[in-house]
């Protein structure tokens, strides 16, 4: 058999226009409106880009002499600068590449030194929900956001009571680690958390404080250093990278601490013979075993730099508009209602799930799919414990009955057109 080397292929098409000079183009079908970028956002231009400028170079990272391997190890070292200083990484933070914002909240959990007690809130995804130790606190789903950063400042008080000062002084109380972990927008209704404030008052009772920012990091600027945050988790799914990737930012002592995520080649210094007889590596790769994702690593940087260069105050207020648009659109329809968690003016991301009266929601999003070409999601959207509280207080707000037990959710991004949002509102009239 004879094998080929062959040049890369040509670029997928773009839904707009050429490529190269408008890297936030995304990629997409014509005739198809993806309502549904909360769950996977498509893919941009710079990503599928620069995956296809390295594909002829793709070789080993980290592991050879060879001009390919050296390129590649190049990209990768590189893509971990560009994550970093997208996101604000401080001195001493690593940059670990992870599958997603699940894997990345994981390894920080294994990473906890015995005895941390997390506190997090009930209105989490589950990604931020199920990796904390038993013991942890969840604290009530807040009515707005000064409840949260009350309900927060009052859990800490109450867990740091008996502690006395420490070595460090009163700011420094002794006793166990305490990490709050909460969300930067809710992955179901799009509302923004008062991630400084929150931060503002870890600090001040001596607490870490992580950061999912899965549903945020698409839609705004997050930089670890300005809102005083210790971990920052997010996925290049939902960030127009969607090859695999993720990443876990933060603070290096306790990662540097713990045992490593994985245990394999790459993690380590030194091997020995005798059995056990390992000493780890220090910095990321103590947790990135095994062959690194590099063209997900690549291209996640590849959509950091090119929101790096844009204008992301023109971004926001044309994602803000559509937002508008798509909201007052459901609100004029008598069959659906919004669900919330806050009041109806929090500030939030292009995110609105809701629910269509008398209807089941997975046969809605289906005869959105197969009559109109409209994708939206439906279910509970890893959130179990806060959708099903949402729905009962949609039942409760709009005095109706026949509300099903799941909803729907349309969720805006790079790409996204008011035709997309009155071709979603067209066809739920039509329901009615």
């Amino acid at each position: 058999m004879t094998v080929t080397l062959v040049p890369p292929p040509a670029p997928l098409p773009a839904r707009t226009a050429p490529a190269s000079s408008r890297p936030l183009d995304v990629l997409g079908v014509p005739g198809q409106t993806n309502l549904d970028h909360a769950a996977s956002a498509p893919c941009a231009r710079a990503a599928a880009d620069a995956v296809a400028e390295l594909l002829p170079w793709y070789a080993s990272v980290h592991r050879g002499a060879g001009a390919l391997s050296r390129r590649c190890t190049l990209a990768y070292e590189r893509a971990r600068q560009t994550v970093g200083d997208f996101f604000g990484a401080r001195p001493g933070d690593h940059v670990i590449f992870t599958r997603n914002t699940t894997d990345a909240l994981n390894l920080l959990a294994r990473a906890l030194p015995t005895g941390t007690t997390v506190v997090t809130f009930a209105g989490e995804h589950h990604a931020n929900l199920l990796p904390w130790p038993r013991g942890s606190v969840r604290l009530p789903v807040p009515a707005g956001p000064g409840e949260a950063v009350r309900a927060l400042d009052a859990a800490l008080t109450e867990l740091r009571r008996d502690a006395t000062p420490g070595a460090g002084g009163p700011s420094r109380p002794a006793g166990p680690p305490v990490l709050v972990a909460v969300t930067g927008a809710s992955n179901v209704t799009g509302e923004r958390w008062p991630v400084a404030e929150l931060a503002a008052v870890a600090r001040r009772h001596a607490a870490r404080i992580a950061v999912d920012a899965a549903q945020l990091a698409p839609h705004a600027p997050v930089d670890v250093a300005a809102l005083g945050v210790d971990y920052l988790a997010v996925s290049g799914h939902k960030l127009y990278a969607p090859f695999g990737a993720g990443v876990l930012l933060g603070r290096g002592d306790w990662l540097d601490a713990a045992p490593p995520y994985l245990a394999g080649g790459g993690a380590t210094s030194h091997v020995g013979d005798a059995t056990h007889e390992v000493r780890w590596a220090a910095g990321p790769a103590r947790h990135e075993a095994g062959t690194p994702n590099l063209l997900g690593a690549v291209a996640l940087a590849a959509v950091c730099a090119a929101l790096a260069e844009a204008d992301r105050d023109e971004l926001h207020a044309r994602e803000q508009a559509l937002l508008a648009r798509l909201r007052q659109g459901l609100a004029a329809l008598p069959h659906v209602v919004e669900l919330r968690t806050f009041g109806p003016d929090a500030p939030r991301v292009g995110i609105v799930s809701f629910v269509v009266a008398g209807r089941d929601s997975g046969e809605v999003a289906a005869e959105l799919a197969a009559r109109h070409d409209v994708g939206v999601r439906d279910g509970l959207f890893c959130a179990h414990p806060l959708a099903r509280r949402l729905l009962a207080e949609a039942a409760a707000r709009s005095g109706r009955a026949d509300l099903p037990p799941t909803a729907l959710r349309a969720s805006l991004g790079l790409g996204s057109t008011a035709r997309d949002v009155d071709r979603l509102l067209a066809a739920l009239a039509e329901l009615g």
